[in-house]
């Protein structure tokens, strides 16, 4: 059986203020390209479907003819939800879609449910919110780790024979994370090892935008586009898995055509514009980091006149160890809770947190981002609270 694995296509996502949903209309129609070409039996999708968990209907339509065009190009399409999805809109319809060949998995009661393919059983698992999904999962702990380990637990115990597969949205532990993701847990508490999915023939891993093999069977796909100058340096590919009768997988990556290449510059302002090495620049959405000791009037303007995708532009004046910055440099690459530390340690006069209260800190950090995730998602917290009640 001959799978795509994807992941993380974030539909309707903008990049610095510039709507990207016709860079992604043109990647899916090289992905539906792909599935034709390479008579895929089985599409993968591992979550982050949309941006956000209220998807604007641009988006939505996107979706709906993508997957209608998978399923015509002879595919069955598996997807499961994201954190940033919403449980309850992306699994609107479902049990009716299936017949169609569109299976998704965003309710805890999808999880165990397989889809067999060709003699490989698919088991897509929706994002786990540790807090709203832990007591019914029967999981040890409100963990990233133990909502899995449950969860994995429960595929096993329904699997009846044969190489299976299962999609997954989560870090695992050792994989490379960018800019453009958001954190699932403060402090780096969300890895889960790699042997909690022992047993699976292949596990399409979403979350991680930069595509990675962490084991021969523990696969991130990637973001099959950048969504931020930290992700200049991939190569955005879709995962194609060859599975054997005996549950043995060859993996190969298709790159998926990039629109516009990303460029990063540095420089003074007219160095920048008179040096022939940027020539490539040119075409490239840019961000620009200024070193002149003086800012230049119209900095923007004169940069365009050259590099009309510039996008970002910062100032770093050269030798000026006390050169302004702004709050959005200062915290850029920073976790929430190295922002609340930094604040710390500048309202103290540089006395930093201590353990005791770094670890304050990071159980309020971690309460804020579950409480976020609840109002973002309220299907998550309804199914939750159904499970319980059940």
């Amino acid at each position: 059986m001959r799978a795509l694995h994807t992941s993380d296509w974030h539909l309707g996502r903008a990049f610095k203020n510039v709507g990207m949903l016709g860079v992604q209309a043109r990647a899916l129609d090289q992905l539906v390209e792909v599935v034709r070409s390479e008579r895929i039996e089985a599409v993968l999708v591992s979550g982050d479907v949309y941006d956000r968990a209220v998807p604007a209907p641009d988006a939505v339509s996107l979706l709906s003819q993508t997957l209608e065009r998978l399923v015509d190009a002879g595919a069955r399409v598996v997807v499961s939800s994201g954190n940033h999805d919403s449980a309850t809109r992306l699994g609107f319809a479902s049990a009716l879609l299936r017949p169609a060949g569109v299976h998704l998995a965003t309710a805890l009661d999808d999880i165990g449910r397989g889809v067999e393919i060709s003699g490989v059983t698919i088991y897509p698992i929706p994002y786990l919110e540790p807090t709203l999904c832990a007591d019914h999962l029967g999981a040890t702990e409100r963990t990233h780790a133990a909502v899995m380990r449950a969860a994995i637990a429960r595929v096993r115990s329904r699997h009846r024979g044969g190489p299976y597969a299962v999609l997954a949205h989560a870090v695992v532990t050792g994989g490379q994370g960018c800019e453009s993701e958001r954190e699932l847990a403060a402090g780096g508490l969300s890895a889960i090892p790699a042997r909690v999915f022992a047993g699976a023939a292949y596990v399409a891993m979403g979350h991680l935008h930069g595509p990675q093999q962490l084991t021969p069977r523990v696969n991130y796909s990637g973001s099959p586009w950048a969504m931020s100058f930290g992700e200049a340096a991939h190569s955005k590919s879709w995962t194609l898995v060859d599975f054997s009768t005996s549950g043995e997988v060859r993996l190969e990556r298709a790159l998926v055509p990039v629109d516009r290449p990303l460029a990063r510059l540095r420089g003074r302002l007219a160095d920048l514009l008179a040096d022939p090495r940027h020539t490539a620049a040119e075409a490239a959405w840019c961000s620009v980091v200024l070193t002149d000791p003086v800012r230049p009037l119209g900095a923007m303007d004169r940069l365009r006149a050259r590099f009309p995708h510039a996008i970002e532009l910062t100032f770093e004046p050269a030798g000026s160890m006390g050169a302004p910055m702004t709050y959005a440099r200062r915290v850029q690459d920073r976790t929430p809770l190295d922002v609340c530390c930094d604040f710390v340690s500048h309202v103290r006069g540089g006395a930093g947190a201590d353990a005791a209260e770094r670890e304050l800190l990071a159980s309020a950090v971690e309460a804020a981002r579950r409480d976020r995730a609840v109002r973002e998602d309220e299907g998550v917290a309804a199914g939750a609270r159904t499970a319980e009640a059940s």
